[in-house]
């Protein structure tokens, strides 16, 4: 949706109101009142329909007592704990286009540390997981990257027309099958073979038709 400048004529007490709303929320007094004024009209914005999309997420994703959310504009930030020496945190993030298209968004996965033998297993897991993806569908070989300890996934609309709770379910199923295959992997190391084996055996048993069409 195409943005312009506009003068408008507001009280001072609105402003300030306005203003505080928008330092809870995290947003700019413009999205905020471009939010409350598109939710008077009763009109989606692009924002509207990635905030209605995390919430969903959220949903389906908070009975997974192992990962903490939390959103704001146009991010969802989890947090999970991995069972490994002082149980390091993964940290994703899902951020979505404002604009339908090829491309859904970006999923980022990152853990901070300085340890070698946790460095090197997070990259045998990243390796896995990409090895993985390929042989599921070919095509995904080149919409994965590892820098370090963080792992890059672009995401891709279905192919198939859906709504945004259908969105939602992939989006929510694709964070779900890396966490859990990630916590199988480490929960199996450090028999790296086995742990390898184990991971993808979960992997192919939960990986679903929707998730895979990210």
């Amino acid at each position: 949706m195409k943005k312009s400048v506009y003068s408008l004529v507001l009280m001072d007490d609105v402003v300030s109101a306005i203003d505080r709303m928008a330092y809870e929320q995290g947003v700019s007094r413009s999205a905020l009142v471009n939010r409350v004024l598109a939710e008077y009209a009763s009109l989606l914005t692009p924002e509207h329909r990635i905030r209605r999309l995390f919430d969903a997420v959220c949903e389906m994703l908070e009975p997974q007592s192992v990962l903490q959310l939390a959103s704001s504009e146009g991010v969802l930030t989890l947090r999970s704990s991995l069972q490994y020496k002082y149980n390091p945190v993964m940290r994703y993030t899902v951020e979505i286009n404002r604009e339908a298209g090829e491309k859904l968004g970006v999923l980022r996965a990152c853990l901070r540390t300085q340890n070698a033998a946790l460095i090197a297993c997070l990259q045998s897991f990243y390796q896995l997981w990409m090895a993985l993806e390929t042989a599921s569908n070919p095509s995904l070989a080149q919409e994965s990257s590892v820098s370090g300890t963080k792992y890059t996934r672009v995401l891709s609309s279905p192919k198939q027309p859906v709504d945004g709770q259908e969105i939602a379910e992939c989006i929510a199923g694709y964070v779900g099958l890396f966490d859990g295959c990630m916590k199988c992997f480490f929960a199996n190391m450090p028999q790296m073979a086995y742990a390898a084996q184990q991971t993808e055996q979960y992997y192919w048993k939960h990986l679903t038709k929707e998730v895979a069409q990210l």
